[in-house]
């Protein structure tokens, strides 16, 4: 088997344009979210040095995007937001627009390329990301984490799940546990880390469902019921997510 090589972007700046190359498994629904469509597009060029690229005889197979941000503001009180995922990535984007001082950075996405799953990947880019955060000075990384298993239980309020544990004491949720090897500690849930909002149709074409009758409605991959007003024609998925401190 071929040697995968693992680097920051910035170190070689020519997989820029080939970081989006390889077939994910990212439910379709979760690609609409809004906050993400109006700049997610800038993180990687914005901040290469923290974003990390794994390839294999020249083809990428995973990629890691992380931000940075200020927390320890007047306003923001050193807390992480509620409306995690969204909510970090506005704070990274307008505190690097504005010249604001960093002084913590998130992980915004861990993908692995389909097929290549299984590898042991997924722990190799976050210790590329905690990395490059380190060499960058910040002395913490956080991370609102999408439980990998959730989706099996969408009933179950996040609160509950998060704090499962394995006899060993590592967390049940697979992809919790990831962080919690390499040293990640759960700080609280983000109830509204990310929000995708669309009419009957727009669900329709994302999920193959009917989205015809008012009420939850349980999607594949969704960590919780998407929410359909069928007579005021829109439905809105609202996703918690799990943040984890790494200490590096």
């Amino acid at each position: 088997m071929s040697e995968i090589v693992i680097t920051t972007f910035a170190e070689r700046p020519e997989y820029l344009e080939r970081a989006f190359e390889f077939e994910d498994s990212w439910p379709t629904f979760l690609l609409h979210d809004r906050v993400a469509d109006a700049h997610y597009g800038r993180v990687l060029p914005t901040f290469p040095d923290l974003c990390a690229i794994a390839t294999e005889d020249g083809a990428p197979v995973a990629r890691a995007f992380a931000i940075p941000f200020a927390l320890n503001t007047e306003a923001r009180g050193g807390r992480l937001p509620d409306s995690g995922w969204d909510r970090v990535l506005l704070w990274g984007m307008a505190d690097q627009a504005r010249g604001a001082a960093p002084d913590a950075v998130s992980a915004l996405e861990v993908t692995i390329a389909v097929g290549h799953q299984g590898r042991g990947l997924s722990k190799r880019m976050l210790s590329a990301m905690r990395s490059a955060a380190e060499a960058r000075g910040f002395e913490d990384l956080f991370a609102p984490v999408r439980p990998s298993a959730k989706h099996l239980e969408p009933h179950t309020p996040m609160d509950e799940y998060a704090v499962r544990v394995r006899a060993d004491g590592l967390p049940e949720d697979p992809w919790l546990r990831v962080h919690a090897r390499v040293g990640a500690t759960i700080e609280k849930v983000a109830p509204t880390s990310m929000a995708v909002v669309g009419t009957p149709e727009e669900w329709r074409e994302w999920t193959g469902l009917p989205f015809d009758t008012t009420g939850p409605v349980q999607v594949p991959g969704a960590l919780v019921p998407v929410h359909l007003d069928a007579e005021h024609g829109h439905a809105i998925y609202v996703e918690p997510n799990v943040w984890m401190r790494h200490e590096l």
